[in-house]
């Protein structure tokens, strides 16, 4: 990894300038952060789009997975699940249950709520798209020795628990 300044630094540079009085330390690890998101989203984009897929199929899929056998969900618990509004889930189910992915089903006793479960090919799908995935993230963590990796998983858990409610 190269330690050469880079189009961040000269972000910096430039608020030091312009606001010398403003401490701009931030937007070292906020700025970098936020192009490595950008990078890792435009990766995962190319890899499911190789595959006639998107993020919210995926997402879909690979919440119902996760969720064991018999990788089925009330709308309700995809919604918690995946952390999007219920509309957003419905339009998602409505797509892959249009491509043979998903199918709604009817909860006995209550018609008001609605299952929805991976079909044969969904479930296979959701295999093939997080291999897919996986191996597309792999390849955008190669600069990264082994070492590195461990440190930046330590860091961003710390980090990550100490934002959460009560860290």
């Amino acid at each position: 990894m190269s330690s050469a300044s880079d189009r961040v630094d000269a972000v910096q540079a430039a608020w030091r300038r312009e606001l010398p009085d403003v401490d701009v330390g931030s937007i070292g690890i906020v700025g970098r952060l936020v192009e490595v998101v950008h990078h890792i989203e435009r990766v995962r984009a190319v890899a499911l789009a190789a595959e006639n897929s998107d993020r919210a199929t995926f997402d879909l899929l690979a919440t119902l997975r996760r969720a064991g056998s018999p990788y089925r969900m009330t709308v309700g618990e995809l919604q918690r699940a995946s952390l999007v509004t219920t509309g957003a889930i419905t339009q998602r189910v409505e797509r892959a249950e249009a491509a043979g992915l998903v199918q709604r089903a009817a909860v006995p006793g209550d018609g008001r709520k609605v299952t929805v479960g991976l079909t044969a090919t969904g479930f296979e799908a959701s295999a093939r798209l997080l291999r897919t995935v996986l191996a597309a993230e792999e390849a955008a963590l190669k600069p990264l020795a082994d070492a590195d990796r461990e440190r930046l998983v330590a860091l961003l858990r710390g980090w990550s628990s100490a934002l959460e409610p009560g860290g």
